[in-house]
C-alpha cells in the first residue's frame, strides 16, 4: 500500500498542472462545503447567543392563567394557588436536569420608587430568596448581599443592579442611601451585576420584553420584606439553572410539572410553565438551517463534477500506461493488484483535492465573516468528513478506470503504442 501511495504522488508530481485542473473541481466543492458548513454552524451559535446569554442556562418557570403570565398587580391574589414550599424547591433541586434553583416574585412595571425626587421609570422589583443571585450568575460589585438577620428581622433593605443605580443616583455611592417603594424607606445595601456581561440583540418587540430587565433595571428585595409593600402569600415563581444549554428544556418542563402538581385550582385555568427559550433557539436554527442545506445541495454539484473529471483524468492514465500495466501483468502482477494501483491514485489525487479545499473552505468563511459581518464556526467533524469523502469520490469514480486497466490483457497491453 505504502509503495502505492508513493507511486501515486509520484504520478501526480509529474503531471503536475494536469493534476491541479483535475482537482480544480473536488477543490472547490469542499471550499464551498465548508464556508456553507461554518456559516450555518456561525448563525446557529449566534441565535443561541442572542437568545440564550452567555452560557447562564437559567429557565423562569412562572404561573400562566390560559396562554398569558399571570400579573398579581393587576388581578389580584388569585385562588387555589399556594407558594411555592421547601420541600417542593427541595424535589426541584434534586432533579438530574437542573444545578440550582431559587423562588421570587416580581412587579415587572413596578412604579412609585423614588430616590429623593428622581423616579425609577419602568423597573422592576424582585423579592428573592438566598439562592437566587447564585442561580441567576449575579455577583456583588458593591456594599453587601443579603444576610440571614435580614430575612429573620423582615428589613427594609434593598439591593440593585448597575443600570437602577445609575438611573437613581446619577453617579453618587448608591451605598447606605435611602429610597422609597411605594412610600416605604428602604436602604441600599448593595449593588450586583452580572458575572458574565450580556448585551441581548433587539430585534422585535417581543426580543424588548424578553430582556425588559437589562433596559430598565432591577431592584430587589429579601422575599420575606415583600409584603410590607406587596401582597401576602403571592404565587411565586422558580428560576432554575439547568446543567447544561441542551437540558435548559427538560429541567423546566420537569420543574412545572412539580409546581402543578401541588395546584389546588380545579378549573384548570391556571398553569404553571417554563419559558423555553432554547425550543425557540432550536425552531430558528431549524429555520435557518433548512434554508442553508439548500445551498450545501447546490455546492455538492462540483463534487459530482469533480468526480466525473477524476474518471476522466483516471481514464487518460490508464491509456497513456497500457504497455506498463501490460508489462506488470506479463511478468505476474494479479488484476487485484492493478485495481488497487489505480484506485489509491485516485484516492490520494482526491484526498489532496479535499486538503486543499478544506483550506480554501476555511479562508474562504473568515473572508465571507470579514466583508458580511456574518459569524462563522469552524466545525472539525465537518473538516474530517470532507477529507473522508474527498476520498470516497476518487474511490467511487476511479473504479470504472482501475477495472478496465486490471482487465486489460496483457498481451494486447504490451503490443500498445
Amino acid at each position: 500500500m505504502l509503495e502505492n501511495i508513493r507511486l501515486s504522488f509520484q504520478g501526480i508530481w509529474s503531471h503536475k498542472m494536469r493534476s491541479f485542473l483535475t482537482m480544480l473541481g473536488i477543490i472547490i466543492g469542499i471550499a464551498s462545503i465548508i464556508s456553507i458548513i461554518s456559516t450555518i454552524k456561525g448563525t446557529q451559535e449566534q441565535i443561541k447567543q442572542n437568545l440564550i446569554g452567555s452560557g447562564n442556562n437559567t429557565v423562569e418557570i412562572t404561573l400562566n392563567q390560559g396562554n398569558y403570565p399571570y400579573e398579581v398587580e393587576w388581578n389580584g391574589l388569585p385562588d387555589g394557588i399556594p407558594t411555592v414550599t421547601d420541600e417542593q424547591m427541595e424535589e426541584i433541586r434534586s432533579l438530574e436536569t437542573v444545578e440550582a434553583a431559587a423562588r421570587y416574585v416580581v412587579r415587572n412595571y413596578a412604579d412609585s420608587i423614588y430616590y429623593k425626587s428622581t423616579p425609577l421609570n419602568s423597573g422592576q422589583v424582585y423579592g428573592i430568596d438566598d439562592a437566587y443571585f447564585s442561580t441567576c450568575g449575579y455577583r456583588i460589585k458593591e456594599g453587601r448581599g443579603f444576610i440571614p438577620a435580614d430575612t429573620e428581622n423582615f428589613s427594609k433593605v434593598v439591593m440593585m443592579d448597575q443600570t437602577a443605580a445609575d438611573a437613581l443616583f446619577s453617579g453618587e455611592d448608591p451605598i447606605g442611601k435611602t429610597i422609597e417603594i411605594k412610600a416605604e424607606p428602604f436602604i441600599v445595601v448593595g449593588v450586583v451585576e452580572k458575572k458574565v456581561q450580556f448585551e441581548p440583540v433587539i430585534n422585535s418587540m417581543s426580543d424588548y420584553w424578553t430582556y425588559h430587565e437589562a433596559e430598565t433595571g432591577a431592584i430587589f428585595m429579601p422575599i420575606a420584606s415583600w409584603p410590607i409593600v406587596y401582597y401576602y402569600d403571592e404565587p411565586e415563581n422558580v428560576v432554575v439553572k439547568a446543567a447544561s444549554t441542551e437540558e435548559m428544556s427538560d429541567a423546566g418542563r420537569d420543574t412545572a410539572s412539580i409546581l402543578n402538581a401541588a395546584l389546588m385550582d380545579t378549573t384548570g385555568e391556571f398553569q404553571y410553565n417554563a419559558t423555553d427559550l432554547l425550543e425557540t433557539v432550536r425552531n430558528l436554527q431549524s429555520l435557518s438551517e433548512s434554508t442553508n442545506n439548500q445551498l450545501l445541495w447546490i455546492a455538492s454539484i462540483s463534487l459530482l463534477v469533480g468526480g466525473i473529471g477524476v474518471m476522466n483524468i483516471m481514464l487518460v492514465s490508464v491509456t497513456e500506461r497500457t504497455s506498463e500495466i501490460g508489462l506488470k501483468k506479463a511478468i505476474g502482477a494479479r488484476k487485484r493488484k492493478i485495481l488497487i494501483q489505480f484506485l489509491t491514485e485516485a484516492a490520494v489525487l482526491t484526498s489532496i483535492g479535499g486538503v486543499l479545499g478544506v483550506i480554501s473552505g476555511i479562508a474562504l468563511s473568515q473572508i465571507i465573516s470579514k466583508v458580511s459581518q456574518a459569524p462563522t464556526a469552524i466545525s472539525i467533524p465537518a473538516i474530517i468528513g470532507s477529507v473522508l469523502f474527498s476520498m470516497l469520490i476518487g474511490i467511487i469514480f476511479g473504479f470504472l478506470p482501475s477495472y478496465k486497466a486490471a482487465n486489460l490483457n496483457p498481451i494486447d497491453a504490451l503490443r500498445y503504442e
